[in-house]
């Protein structure tokens, strides 16, 4: 059986998610389904389809987040003592022909946000990181071409 591993803030967030979708959102769509339901003929019912298709969304999204959750390796990201960069390293980098600077933290598949820039560890600038340490320069091959970028801080917190 493979473990997943989640900082203790993507746990706690994907926790969240299964409560409010358990808690709030199931019971919602059971009770717009017994509302389409009531309308009458359910093979001409718009309403009554559009809530057996997000029912049938919201429960395999719950038994995804079960699955997730119940494999997690919970990482308490805050007590890694390193200078080398593994998971949950936030890390910034310097783009060498751009110059721009941007924080990335590698993290799990299941907490992966480009745009919260928290990238999976099965990412390719996440590979190419891994292992480094400040001064090194990681290369990867983007969709773009080669890219280079120098490491400049790695913290985790």
């Amino acid at each position: 059986m493979e473990k997943f591993p989640l900082t203790k803030v993507g746990f706690a967030a994907l926790e969240a998610e299964l409560k409010n979708l358990k808690g709030v959102e199931r019971p919602n769509i059971i009770a717009a389904i017994s509302e389409a339901r009531a309308q009458g003929d359910l093979s001409e019912n718009a309403e009554y389809s559009a809530a057996k298709e997000k029912q049938s969304f919201i429960e395999g999204r719950i038994q995804d987040l079960e699955a997730v959750l119940s494999r997690a390796q919970v990482i308490d990201v805050a007590s890694v003592k390193s200078n080398v960069i593994r998971f949950g390293a936030t890390v910034l980098v310097a783009d060498e022909d751009s110059e721009e600077e941007n924080f990335y933290q590698i993290v799990g598949d299941y907490e992966a946000d480009i745009e919260k820039n928290k990238i999976s560890l099965s990412s390719p600038l996440a590979k190419a990181l891994i292992g480094k340490e400040v001064g090194d320069v990681a290369e990867f091959k983007a969709p773009s071409g080669l890219k280079s970028f120098e490491i400049i801080e790695v913290k985790y917190i």
